[in-house]
């Protein structure tokens, strides 16, 4: 009990540590999910849509990853911005990709 009493600071810190990580790898892991249901809104909803497209990738990722719910939305708003900036890329260089979000087939 003495050993938890002395170095009860380095035990919170690692377990902070720990839990960051875990969090950052979730970030990317839902980041990655936003690029499909990015695509997947621009293909239902075309463009010109952006604030009900972007209601429709919350409801797609809130229905993959509950968690989101406790995240503020300006943080989600942010995390589909890097997706549609990705999908924006795709959109100009890759000819496949422009033909499922144009013609709908994801």
């Amino acid at each position: 009990m003495e050993w938890l009493a002395n170095y009860w600071v380095v035990i919170v810190a690692l377990i902070c540590v720990v839990v960051f990580i875990a969090c950052n790898f979730t970030k990317k892991n839902i980041i990655e999910f936003l690029k499909y249901a990015v695509s997947l809104a621009e293909s239902d909803l075309g463009s010109g849509t952006g604030q009900l497209k972007l209601r429709k990738v919350y409801s797609i990722a809130v229905t993959q990853f509950p968690v989101l719910k406790i995240i503020p939305f300006t943080v989600f708003s942010k995390w589909v911005d890097t997706a549609l900036d990705w999908m924006n890329k795709q959109l100009e260089t890759n000819s496949n990709v422009q033909n499922i979000v144009n013609g709908g087939g994801l």
